[in-house]
């Protein structure tokens, strides 16, 4: 149910069985659908929709014309009662669409916490992004994309159906991404997008120690050169490197893919 004391503006449609904490402010011409939950702190602007099985947590902020927890643009869906969850603390711009998750990808769709989804991005059906990314304007995930935390995108990228892109990787914008991207790369460009090189910049922002980010780029510079056989690189960073976690990580990314890696 409604809780009496939320901070509800008079236009605003909430259905009787949503579930809002005391706190939630739901702005003007906002609507708020049956099966919804809201944590404490979170605000709906103006002109937000969000219906479905959808559960929020707290201190969200919703801008107008969002649309959360719309069925899956998925011909397969035929009405099960999927579901859409999103963390705490995230900003969800003017105009995002999140849709729920389809009974055949796991039947949920996940956000995580402290990111910035930009104004007209889109989460497709079964995707799942960690915590602190950064989706730029218009940037678009297919069905069942996997996002680590702190991954960025640029404006106008586009992620294709599973696929998974690692921790503290940047996409830079107008990217057509087809393909796994390792963790702590650039990648850049469309059929294909190609990796072009470690993301210092970011990796040193979160407090990395230099001689881990130097062991990370010599990772990615073996990497990615293309003329030598993918399990031969492996081999070779795992020889060099192997004995740091992050290089580990990164090994391990790439061998569990399934559909390819970027290079």
């Amino acid at each position: 149910m409604v809780a009496g004391d939320s901070k509800i503006h008079p236009s605003a449609i909430i259905h009787p069985t949503a579930e809002l904490d005391p706190s939630v402010e739901v702005g003007p011409w906002c609507s708020i659908g049956p099966k919804v939950k809201v944590g404490k702190g979170t605000r709906f602007i103006a002109n937000v929709v969000v219906d479905g099985r959808t559960t929020i947590g707290e201190g969200n902020t919703f801008f107008p014309f969002s649309s959360i927890g719309m069925i899956p643009q998925d011909l397969k869906y035929k009405g099960e009662d999927t579901e859409l969850i999103i963390g705490n603390h995230n900003s969800i711009r003017e105009c995002v669409t999140l849709n729920l998750g389809t009974q055949q990808g796991g039947g949920k769709t996940v956000v995580g916490d402290h990111n910035l989804l930009m104004a007209y991005t889109h989460m497709g059906h079964d995707c799942i992004i960690g915590n602190h990314c950064i989706l730029a304007n218009s940037a678009g995930l297919a069905g069942h994309c996997v996002l680590d935390d702190y991954v960025t995108m640029g404006g106008m990228c586009g992620v294709g159906p599973f696929v998974r892109i690692g921790a503290h990787a940047y996409i830079a914008g107008f990217s057509g991404v087809e393909k796994d991207i390792p963790p702590f790369a650039i990648a850049i460009g469309s059929r294909p997008c190609a990796i072009k090189g470690t993301n210092i910049v970011g990796l040193r922002r979160r407090g990395i120690p230099a001689d881990t980010i130097s062991v990370i780029n010599e990772s990615i510079k073996l990497w990615m050169r293309a003329d030598v056989e993918k399990e031969r690189c492996l081999l070779e960073i795992e020889s060099q490197y192997g004995d740091r976690e992050e290089i580990r990580r990164f090994v391990s990314f790439i061998r569990s893919s399934q559909y390819g890696t970027a290079r």
